[in-house]
Parts: C-alpha cells; sequence; structure tokens
C-alpha cells in the first residue's frame, strides 16, 4: 500500500517527477453519530484524559478515509496521490462522513 508520506497536498512532490498520472482517486468513510461514546469522551475531556484516549470519531474517520484512498489508488497502479483534500459532512441524524480526494500518480526519484 501508498506510504502516508506519498500523500501530499501539494501538486508535486520536491525530489520526485511526475511519470504518469492515473486520475482522481477518493476513499471515504461514515459513521452513526454514538450519543453514549459522545458523552464520556466529553466527561473524560473535562477530568483531564488524555485526547489521545480518546480520538474524535472526525480523526478516526479522516484516518479511515485516508487508507481507503491509498488502498484504491494502489490498486490502480499508482504509488503516490498528490492535491489531496478532504471533505467534510454531518448528516441531519449527526452522522458523519469523511472523504478523502486526490489525484493518483506514479513518480520516480530525480537523478541529481
Amino acid at each position: 500500500m501508498i506510504a502516508r508520506d506519498d500523500v501530499v497536498t501539494f501538486d508535486e512532490i520536491d525530489g520526485y517527477r511526475l511519470v504518469r498520472s492515473y486520475g482522481h482517486v477518493s476513499g471515504s468513510a461514515s459513521r452513526p453519530r454514538n450519543r453514549l461514546r459522545s458523552t464520556f469522551r466529553s466527561l473524560g475531556m473535562l477530568i483531564g484524559l488524555s485526547s489521545t484516549e480518546f480520538l474524535s470519531d472526525a480523526e478516526q474517520l479522516r484516518n479511515d478515509a485516508l487508507d481507503a484512498l491509498r488502498r484504491r489508488a494502489d490498486a490502480m497502479g499508482a504509488n503516490a496521490v498528490v492535491g489531496l483534500q478532504f471533505f467534510v459532512s454531518e448528516g441531519s441524524d449527526g452522522s458523519c462522513q469523511v472523504v478523502a480526494f486526490g489525484r493518483a500518480v506514479a513518480v520516480s526519484k530525480e537523478r541529481r
């Protein structure tokens, strides 16, 4: 699978040249609202528990969407993703969806 370091928000990666573009790629993740978990997370933050113990749903969804994007780009034959962006939406029922999208590309290290 494509390494996290090879997924960038820029249109190019310094020290690498674009060999091929495979087109747009996306990955998404969604989760229904869990009121009980949200309540316990809020209580935990109030009493000073570490925020890493209560990774927010949005952060977890972002990671899941990014992993899905990396798998899809890898399946296309890409070894990197450029122009990474995220879109987040919340449903009227409190559910949350995160979509990661960018351009799947093949890059090779530039010779100096």
